[in-house]
This record gives C-alpha cells, sequence and structure tokens, in this order.
C-alpha cells in the first residue's frame, strides 16, 4: 500500500521519492488527512521510537524530517482547502525559549491544521513573555508548549504562572509535550492537557474542540 511506501521512504530520509508519493497518493484520491497521518507522521513517529531508542542518530532524524516535510509541501494546500469549510478556533503552537528543535512541534502543528483551526505558529526558543504577549492579542482557545530539552522545561511552568498573573489563565487551554515531558510534570505545572504524539492532538481537538469553543464563549 502507498502508506507503506511513504513510511519506508520517511525512515530512509528520501525527500524526493517521499515528495513523489504523497502526488501519488492524492490522484489515486487519498484524502489529506490520511495521508498526513497513515504515511508522513507514520513514519515520522516510527523514527522517533528509533531515536528514543538509540537506534538512530540525529543526522538520520533530521534527514527524515526533510523528508517528511517534502510530503508536506505537497499536501498544505490541499490541508488548507479543507480548513475553509471546518471548525472554527485558534491554536497558538510553539518551542520555549532555549529550545531550538522543531520537529515535534511542526508535526503537531499539521495535524492539528488538519483538523481545521487556526495555527499561529510561534517558532522555536519562543519567550514567555512572548507567549502571554500572543495570548493577550490574539485570545486563543489553546496554548501549546513543546519542549526537547529537560533544561527548558521550566519555561513551561514560568508561562503558566505568568498568564495567571497577568489574568489570562482562565481564558485558555494549555497542553504540553516534547520527549522529556510526561503526565505528571503537566499536572505539576498546571497544565490542562499533555500529548504524547501528534495523533493524539489530532483525535483529541476532533473530539473536544468544538466543546472547548462553547465553552470559552459560555
Amino acid at each position: 500500500m502507498i502508506y507503506e511506501e511513504i513510511i519506508r521512504g520517511i525512515t530512509d530520509g528520501e525527500a524526493e521519492e517521499v515528495a513523489d508519493l504523497s502526488k501519488q497518493a492524492l490522484v489515486q484520491g487519498y484524502p489529506a488527512t490520511m495521508v498526513l497521518e497513515k504515511g508522513l507522521l507514520a513514519g515520522m513517529n516510527k523514527v522517533a521510537d528509533k531515536f528514543r531508542n538509540q537506534r538512530v542518530m540525529v543526522p538520520e532524524v533530521l534527514m527524515s524530517a526533510r523528508a517528511m516535510h517534502a510530503g508536506l509541501s505537497i499536501l498544505e494546500p490541499y490541508l488548507k482547502s479543507k480548513r475553509k469549510c471546518e471548525r472554527k478556533g485558534i491554536i497558538v503552537i510553539g518551542t520555549v525559549a532555549g529550545d531550538l528543535h522543531d520537529i515535534g512541534k511542526n508535526l503537531v502543528k499539521m495535524m492539528a491544521m488538519a483538523t481545521g483551526v487556526k495555527i499561529i505558529d510561534l517558532g522555536v526558543d519562543v519567550s514567555s513573555k512572548k507567549f502571554v504577549n500572543i495570548v493577550r492579542k490574539e485570545k486563543p482557545d489553546m496554548l501549546m508548549m513543546a519542549a526537547l530539552l529537560t533544561t527548558t522545561m521550566p519555561i513551561m511552568k514560568q508561562v503558566v504562572d505568568e498568564l495567571h498573573e497577568v489574568g489570562l489563565r482562565h481564558g485558555v487551554k494549555i497542553a504540553v509535550g516534547g520527549a522529556p515531558i510526561g503526565e505528571n510534570f503537566a499536572r505539576e505545572i498546571g497544565a490542562d492537557y499533555y500529548f504524547e504524539s501528534a495523533s493524539d492532538v489530532k483525535h483529541f481537538l476532533e473530539d473536544n474542540l468544538e466543546r472547548i469553543i462553547t465553552r470559552k464563549k459560555a
């Protein structure tokens, strides 16, 4: 099946092959969201598992990420056109200050985009002040923060605390994720949700985003 070929292309770091396979999948009638989830994300999840178990090195992960982005460049116009007619909602996403990793953040971003929400991507190395200012300005339904380094995890609590201090915490749901993050840490810092994978984010938003938006407006 073409999904398996895309997964293999991702794990092998073959960017051109993944882009071509993504085009083929669309031509054959596969939905862009399914190509994203069952092909590109499934492939990157496989690479992430190998990385966690020290079976691949950082350069190999970066090659796989490059291949994933090649596929995303093909799918993104179709995901955008799908979003126009779907539910509303705003999510701010970023990797916290001191951390320059964006692979996980970008995976979550694309999965969230596939559900129809508007994404405000702050990029990497985002300070607590910048997170708070964008929440104040954009009034998002959710704030998603990523950290791939244990040394940057405290920034997440700093953001939560500062949102409390300026009276903005009640109006936004906060989700955290990343390799060193876990359920207990999320609870300790006062976050609302912890997501282990990008696929978890997509499924959560499909099931809960409408309720989150409705409660916010109530």
